[in-house]
């Protein structure tokens, strides 16, 4: 679930497969570029927008917070699609893909 703040204050969330470079502490979402998520945080302009990254797996759950930008350089775009299909699955076909890049400055959650 990545969860995004719109400009009235309310919380957008939505459900996102994401992926952590625990030595850069990136975690990176791919989506449409036309998507609200991407929308709202290039609104937030060249510094970013907050954001918060959950997964749940019964129990156990995570949740990265951090600073999120979009960028479409097809080269961050392309390694953010291997590493999303390194841990999921190879994503359908999408000419507007962007990455949303976050830089992680909290991190929260419970093994179980």
């Amino acid at each position: 679930m990545l969860s995004t703040v719109r400009a009235d204050g309310t919380v957008h969330s939505t459900p996102v497969g994401a992926t952590l470079d625990l030595e850069t502490g990136i975690a990176r979402v791919i989506c449409s570029g036309g998507s609200h998520k991407a929308r709202t945080i290039r609104k937030a302009g060249p510094d970013g927008a907050a954001v918060a990254v959950t997964q749940v797996d019964g129990r156990r759950w995570s949740t990265l917070e951090g600073r999120a930008v979009v960028s479409d350089d097809p080269d961050r775009v392309q390694d953010a699609v291997r590493r999303y299909a390194k841990r999921y699955r190879e994503p359908r076909e999408n000419p507007q893909r962007v990455v949303i890049e976050i830089t992680v400055t909290k991190v929260l959650g419970n093994a179980g």
